[in-house]
């Protein structure tokens, strides 16, 4: 009891709020004084004065004197290179990054800058640094972007995208300070852990990583995996079965669980699926691949929905990011569900594979001492970043107030209710002039909508992930007089919103009707994500409103508050105005919260062992591909085979025939045990119902198989030495059967491994929120 209450007081007392300026007053005068002096220098001096802070040691820190130093060059570099000055909270959010928290700075008050500064810091310390970014775009634009402050600076900047080769990753990677996404990194990560050489690889040690948008990263795609494939010559696409199931009906043939994240088939649908397959027993083991396929199939054709979930583009599936509302470059699902998915919309079957490797992205920023990142909306999931990557949270106060207009939800009792109320208030506010920017929840929902403003005469441009190639121009210019921008999700946009446009030209006449207006069709199942839309009004001390239109009906309420009914009669337009109904939409919301942090808890459970494991293969691997230590092993374990060879055969060649043989059967026993505890992974929901902890049961398989990793390595490793064929030229290993993938790929995991932890966070959540309530009557 004493224990959990210290945690209690503790929590309350580091819970994030707003930096106390007056312990930075003293700084940021030091730092306007060392600025007047600094502005007589020439470039040349400039970039001088910049190379006395830099340090050989990624271990010396800056003291007060450096950051002032750091914070007025930075400062003279931009005014010189971007025409910009940075405020003085900038300059705040600057020392923040480099004392290694995670800030919070309001949409358009210059976090790139901020970063690109603090970035510039950590390697003047010594560090080399990454800037992980939500996409390749960002990556790209910021680097080029701020490259004429680095310069000025004397760091040296680089940027990796999808389309970067080998010799120009290398050079990025080489540069003092490198941008890339997320997903970019992490599969470069992934690449360099199967080379069989040091010059093969791309990347340097991890030492710093400064994120973009960190809440995003840290906490909504943390436990996404990124995956390297290998190809194999199966496919598991089935066409026959796909449509088999094309033709069930839900209620008669299959159920779905509440939450639309589990189907299965009832005893009648079973046996329509038996009978059209030839009469087998679906749950014979004889026919369990059979049973996979239809599973994967009915769970595509049951729970995943065309321009929602995904969409079809050039004949392929491509995949939703929902928190972001765009297509999800390079991510997929298990390759049986989108083989399914592939077969349900009659598509071409992509190539399938064995994974080779993964790491979460959880386990990809976890690699780096040194963290911290910078978003908009970071104090709402502090307790997370504490819990999870113990980073605290430093909110920046705006440069000027914000005086955005927010007003409370409007809720009614029906879609259909919120949907005309939604038009009508466009209509009205489009002929004023005033500009419109509507958040929509899904695809569907954002073509729909233009398609009904447009019959009642409302021109708009719609971003979502069938355009957002074009989202940085959509974007630049939804604060024009008279837009109406229709988008499916704001978070991670990247471009300001300014009144008037693009170039500010109408700006005050934009302003004067209020500035621009954010409308939400629909809470998202994250207040953040909500805060970021409302976020796109109102910056830099512009005015701007919001208002949030909902209904009971939504799928939010409808999953996380299924028993929600209105506390009053609605309107005549069907509009609710009771207490009631507006608690039952916040409480869907903290419920869909709460199960979030839970799966995140759970999987986290999982991974961690995971990478744990892959971790210490690693550092084996490391030592196999750096020194002699296969030779080694393999002298003692096959004496008179070494000693045979030693004398017709270069050394040289013999350890490298020996390095290469131990990397292999390393590569190849983990690809294995990837294979067998996913196996593992789809039979936790049946220890589940056996009222088995997953977690343990997880553990009870998974240790036991690692442990047996070395030995396997060793044996298989002299078994081919002994057998294989060594000349001059070294070893043949397509010879003596042992062939890597002749080609691999990368791709991201969108879905939760673990069901059955969705579904026991959502019971524990909703338990929890039932006590809460029962307790305060």
């Amino acid at each position: 009891m004493l224990r959990r209450m210290k945690g209690r007081v503790q929590r309350f007392l580091e819970r994030p709020a707003t930096v106390d300026l007056a312990h930075y007053d003293k700084l940021l005068k030091s730092i306007e004084w060392r600025e007047s002096r600094l502005e007589k220098l020439s470039d040349a001096e400039l970039t001088a004065a910049a190379a006395e802070l830099r340090r050989d040691s990624e271990d010396a820190a800056f003291g007060e004197s450096d950051l002032v130093e750091l914070c007025a060059l930075g400062r003279e570099a931009a005014r010189r290179a971007l025409s910009e000055r940075p405020f003085d909270v900038q300059l705040i959010g600057t020392m923040e990054l480099l004392s290694g928290h995670v800030v919070q700075m309001a949409t358009g008050e210059g976090k790139t800058l901020a970063g690109a500064l603090a970035a510039a810091g950590y390697a003047l310390q010594g560090s080399q640094v990454h800037v992980m970014t939500v996409n390749d775009y960002l990556a790209h634009r910021d680097a080029e972007w701020m490259r004429p402050v680095y310069e000025l600076l004397g760091v040296t900047v680089g940027w990796v995208s999808q389309t970067s080769t080998r010799e120009e990753r290398r050079a990025a990677y080489a540069a003092d300070v490198t941008y890339g996404s997320v997903s970019e990194i992490g599969f470069d990560v992934l690449r360099d852990r199967l080379c069989t050489t040091v010059d093969e690889m791309v990347q340097r040690e991890p030492e710093v990583v400064l994120i973009d948008e960190a809440d995003s990263v840290l906490v909504d795609e943390a436990k996404v995996p990124l995956v390297m494939a290998g190809s194999t010559a199966d496919s598991q696409a089935d066409p026959e079965v796909a449509k088999i199931v094309r033709v069930l009906q839900p209620g008669t043939h299959y159920q779905r669980d509440e939450d639309g994240r589990n189907a299965w088939l009832t005893e009648r649908g079973a046996q329509v699926v038996e009978r059209a397959l030839g009469g087998i027993d679906l749950y014979s083991g004889e026919h369990s691949d059979r049973l996979a396929a239809v599973n994967a199939a009915l769970h595509a054709h049951a729970l995943l929905e065309r321009d929602i979930d995904y969409i079809v583009r050039d004949g392929k599936v491509h995949l939703i990011n929902t928190s972001r509302g765009r297509v999800a470059l390079l991510q997929r699902w298990p390759d049986g569900l989108q083989a399914a998915v592939e077969a349900k919309e009659r598509l071409a079957p992509t190539e399938s594979g064995e994974v080779l490797d993964s790491i979460t992205v959880q386990g990809l920023v976890g690699r780096y001492p040194r963290v911290c990142g910078m978003t908009g909306t970071a104090e709402a999931v502090a307790e997370q970043l504490r819990e999870f990557y113990q980073l605290k949270v430093a909110v920046i106060p705006p440069n000027t107030p914000c005086i955005r207009e927010d007003e409370p939800d409007r809720i009614y009792a029906t879609e259909e209710a919120k949907e005309a109320a939604i038009l009508a208030e466009v209509v009205a506010t489009h002929a004023t002039g005033r500009p419109i920017l509507i958040g929509t929840l899904d695809v569907a929902e954002s073509e729909r909508l233009a398609g009904k403003l447009a019959e009642a005469g409302v021109p708009c441009v719609v971003l979502n992930a069938k355009n957002d190639a074009q989202e940085a121009a959509i974007v630049a210019e939804a604060g024009s007089f008279g837009s109406v921008t229709v988008s499916t999700q704001m978070a991670g946009r990247g471009t300001d919103i300014r009144l008037g446009g693009k170039d500010s030209a109408e700006h005050d006449k934009v302003a004067e009707l209020g500035g621009l207006y954010v409308i939400g069709t629909g809470h998202y199942p994250s207040s953040r994500l909500d805060d970021q839309l409302r976020g796109r009004a109102g910056r830099q001390g512009d005015p701007g409103g919001s208002v949030f239109f909902a209904s009971l009906a939504d799928e939010l309420v409808v999953q996380y508050a299924p028993d929600a009914t209105a506390g009053s009669e609605p309107d005549s337009d069907g509009r609710l105005t009771d207490a009631t109904s507006l608690r039952y939409i916040q409480h869907a919301q903290r419920v869909a919260e709460g199960v979030h942090l839970e799966i995140h808890r759970n999987t986290w459970r999982y991974t961690r062992l995971i990478e744990h494991q892959r971790g210490v293969l690693l550092e084996h691997r490391d030592e196999l591909m750096r020194t002699d230590l296969a030779a080694t092993e393999l002298a003692a374990l096959c004496g008179d085979r070494w000693t045979e060879l030693a004398e017709t055969i270069d050394e040289d060649v013999l350890t490298e025939a020996a390095r290469v043989i131990m990397l292999y059967h390393l590569d190849r026993c983990w690809t294995e045990h990837l294979a067998f505890l996913s196996d593992v992974r789809e039979t936790i929901h049946l220890r589940a119902l056996a009222r088995e902890t997953p977690i343990d049961e997880f553990h009870r398989a998974a240790i036991p198989a690692f442990r047996k990793i070395p030995d396997e390595i060793a044996e298989r490793s002299a078994e081919t030495f002994r057998a294989a064929t060594i000349t001059d030229d070294g070893v043949d290993l397509a010879d003596a059967g042992l062939v890597r993938p002749t080609s691999t790929w990368t791709y991201m995991v969108h879905d939760n491994p673990f069901d059955t932890d969705a579904e026991q966070a959502l019971q524990r959540v909703r338990a929890m929120l039932k006590k809460v309530r029962s307790r305060r009557r």
